[in-house]
Protein backbone atom coordinates (compact mmCIF):
# COMPACT_ATOMS: atom_id res chain seq x y z
CA UNK A 1 0.00 0.00 0.00
CA UNK A 2 2.84 2.45 1.09
CA UNK A 3 4.88 3.36 -2.40
CA UNK A 4 8.55 4.38 -2.10
CA UNK A 5 9.34 8.27 -1.52
CA UNK A 6 11.73 10.01 -3.88
CA UNK A 7 13.09 12.90 -1.83
CA UNK A 8 15.99 13.98 -4.01
CA UNK A 9 17.39 11.97 -6.83
CA UNK A 10 20.05 10.09 -4.63
CA UNK A 11 17.80 9.56 -1.29
CA UNK A 12 14.59 7.32 -1.29
CA UNK A 13 12.66 5.63 0.81
CA UNK A 14 11.86 1.91 0.09
CA UNK A 15 8.32 0.12 0.36
CA UNK A 16 10.47 -1.95 3.00
CA UNK A 17 11.09 1.18 5.57
CA UNK A 18 7.44 2.35 5.18
CA UNK A 19 4.32 0.96 7.17
CA UNK A 20 0.71 2.36 6.75
CA UNK A 21 -1.83 2.03 9.10
CA UNK A 22 -5.66 3.59 9.39
CA UNK A 23 -6.74 4.39 12.38
CA UNK A 24 -9.68 6.48 13.72
CA UNK A 25 -9.37 10.26 14.30
CA UNK A 26 -10.54 11.70 17.11
CA UNK A 27 -11.93 15.06 17.95
CA UNK A 28 -15.64 16.68 16.38
CA UNK A 29 -17.66 14.52 13.57
CA UNK A 30 -20.74 12.96 14.59
CA UNK A 31 -21.17 9.35 14.32
CA UNK A 32 -18.99 9.61 11.53
CA UNK A 33 -16.31 9.59 13.78
CA UNK A 34 -16.69 6.42 14.91
CA UNK A 35 -17.36 4.75 11.65
CA UNK A 36 -14.52 5.43 9.70
CA UNK A 37 -11.05 4.84 9.68
CA UNK A 38 -9.21 8.20 8.01
CA UNK A 39 -6.31 9.26 10.32
CA UNK A 40 -3.19 7.49 8.85
CA UNK A 41 -0.35 6.51 10.45
CA UNK A 42 3.20 6.23 8.64
CA UNK A 43 6.10 4.47 9.95
CA UNK A 44 9.26 5.01 8.72
CA UNK A 45 12.57 3.02 9.18
CA UNK A 46 15.11 5.45 9.67
CA UNK A 47 18.00 2.97 9.35
CA UNK A 48 16.13 2.22 5.94
CA UNK A 49 16.31 5.42 4.06
CA UNK A 50 18.38 4.81 1.06
CA UNK A 51 21.37 8.01 0.25
CA UNK A 52 20.84 9.97 3.66
CA UNK A 53 24.53 10.28 5.16
CA UNK A 54 25.34 9.58 8.60
CA UNK A 55 25.14 12.88 9.82
CA UNK A 56 22.43 13.96 8.25
CA UNK A 57 20.73 10.62 9.48
CA UNK A 58 21.80 12.02 12.89
CA UNK A 59 19.62 15.37 12.73
CA UNK A 60 16.66 13.63 11.69
CA UNK A 61 16.92 11.06 14.45
CA UNK A 62 17.43 13.88 16.62
CA UNK A 63 14.99 16.15 15.06
CA UNK A 64 12.09 13.52 15.47
CA UNK A 65 13.23 11.92 18.74
CA UNK A 66 9.94 12.64 20.32
CA UNK A 67 8.19 10.41 17.77
CA UNK A 68 10.12 7.59 17.56
CA UNK A 69 8.72 4.25 18.87
CA UNK A 70 10.66 1.52 20.89
CA UNK A 71 11.91 -0.66 17.91
CA UNK A 72 13.15 2.66 16.61
CA UNK A 73 10.25 3.53 13.81
CA UNK A 74 9.65 7.23 13.02
CA UNK A 75 6.01 7.52 13.66
CA UNK A 76 3.90 10.52 11.01
CA UNK A 77 0.26 10.95 11.86
CA UNK A 78 -1.83 13.01 9.65
CA UNK A 79 -5.72 13.71 10.64
CA UNK A 80 -6.11 17.22 8.66
CA UNK A 81 -8.83 16.10 6.58
CA UNK A 82 -11.53 13.44 6.47
CA UNK A 83 -10.33 11.49 3.92
CA UNK A 84 -7.78 8.62 4.21
CA UNK A 85 -5.87 8.94 1.01
CA UNK A 86 -5.61 13.03 1.67
CA UNK A 87 -4.06 12.46 4.52
CA UNK A 88 -1.73 9.66 3.39
CA UNK A 89 -0.63 12.41 1.23
CA UNK A 90 -0.24 14.78 4.24
CA UNK A 91 2.14 12.25 6.24
CA UNK A 92 4.21 11.69 3.19
CA UNK A 93 4.65 15.28 2.66
CA UNK A 94 5.79 15.86 6.45
CA UNK A 95 8.15 12.96 6.11
CA UNK A 96 9.59 15.06 3.05
CA UNK A 97 9.96 18.04 4.38
CA UNK A 98 11.20 16.82 7.83
CA UNK A 99 14.44 14.91 5.63
CA UNK A 100 14.93 17.57 3.35
CA UNK A 101 15.29 19.65 6.64
CA UNK A 102 17.69 17.32 8.35
CA UNK A 103 19.67 17.66 4.96
CA UNK A 104 21.11 21.17 5.80
CA UNK A 105 23.45 21.23 7.95
CA UNK A 106 23.16 23.47 11.11
CA UNK A 107 25.13 27.06 10.53
CA UNK A 108 27.92 27.10 12.92
CA UNK A 109 27.75 30.16 16.11
CA UNK A 110 30.19 31.98 16.21
CA UNK A 111 30.43 33.59 19.62
CA UNK A 112 30.45 37.90 19.41
CA UNK A 113 31.17 40.14 22.48
CA UNK A 114 28.44 42.01 24.29
CA UNK A 115 27.27 45.65 22.63
CA UNK A 116 28.03 48.67 25.09
CA UNK A 117 24.52 48.94 25.24
CA UNK A 118 23.54 45.62 26.53
CA UNK A 119 26.53 45.66 29.10
CA UNK A 120 25.38 48.75 30.65
CA UNK A 121 21.43 47.38 30.72
CA UNK A 122 22.91 44.16 32.59
CA UNK A 123 25.06 46.58 35.17
CA UNK A 124 21.91 48.84 35.83
CA UNK A 125 19.54 45.56 36.19
CA UNK A 126 21.62 44.28 38.80
CA UNK A 127 21.86 47.77 40.07
CA UNK A 128 17.88 47.94 40.33
CA UNK A 129 17.96 44.22 41.94
CA UNK A 130 20.21 45.35 44.67
CA UNK A 131 18.52 48.42 45.38
CA UNK A 132 15.13 46.54 45.98
CA UNK A 133 17.37 43.55 48.01
CA UNK A 134 18.53 46.41 50.18
CA UNK A 135 15.43 48.41 50.69
CA UNK A 136 14.00 45.09 51.84
CA UNK A 137 16.69 45.00 54.48
CA UNK A 138 15.00 46.78 57.43
CA UNK A 139 14.23 46.02 60.65
CA UNK A 140 11.74 43.26 62.46
CA UNK A 141 12.86 44.91 65.86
Amino acid sequence: MADSIQITPDIRIPEAALRVKAVRSGGPGGQNVNKVASKVELRVDLAGIEGLTEAARERLRIAVANRLDAEGWWIVTSERTRDQLANLEDARAKVVAAVLAALTPPKPRHATRPTRGSQKRRVEAKKRTGAVKKARRGGWE
